[in-house]
């Protein structure tokens, strides 16, 4: 009986300690704790010229209505640079954040409850060049099976296509938990 109860344990530990790891966000992202309020509105303005010396990244979240509309409609896609929360989307919508130049590593991440859905993340690094505008998207990806949820995908995307999506999406706000 020993032995059972021995290798019951192990299993049990090694169980918590696995997903204790998958639940640990890259360092590009922020604290898991914090969780973002997110409100968009229509903006007429396109948004504002980056302040010298600095370059601008624009963050857009596209929110498919055809994926998984039922648990999945207006997800709240928390973005984060070099260890810290910057923003937050919800729905079609982005935010413009000036950053310096160099090299900086982002990180978009679904804000929810269903513990499925908080590990998705994506990553991807770049750098910035003063005066520039950079455009990333946080897409949500059909995964296309019932057992395995949508995931997150976090893309660059070029000019044109980054201001058109401002163009017809909303300026999202948003209040911190903090």
């Amino acid at each position: 009986m020993k032995p059972r109860l021995s290798a019951f344990f192990l299993c049990a530990s090694l169980a918590l300690a696995v997903q204790a790891w998958a639940t640990v966000l890259p360092d590009s992202c922020g604290d898991d704790k914090v969780k973002f309020d997110v409100s968009t509105k229509s903006s007429e303005q396109p948004p504002a010229a980056a302040p010298d010396g600095k370059a601008q990244i624009v963050f857009i979240e596209n929110d498919d209505k055809e994926i998984g509309c039922i648990a999945l409609c207006e997800v709240t896609t928390r973005v984060g640079m070099d260890g810290a929360w910057v923003g937050a989307n919800n729905g079609n919508s982005y935010f413009v954040l000036a950053v310096d130049p160099g090299v900086h590593h982002l990180c978009a991440s679904w804000q929810s409850a269903l513990p499925t859905l908080k590990k998705n993340v994506d990553v991807v690094s770049f750098t910035a060049k003063p005066g520039k505008v950079y455009y990333f998207a946080a897409q949500i990806v059909d995964t296309g099976g019932k057992e395995v949820p949508p995931t997150i995908a976090l893309s660059q995307l070029n000019e044109d296509e980054g201001q058109y999506r401002v163009k017809a999406w909303k300026l999202a706000t948003w209040k911190t938990n903090e």
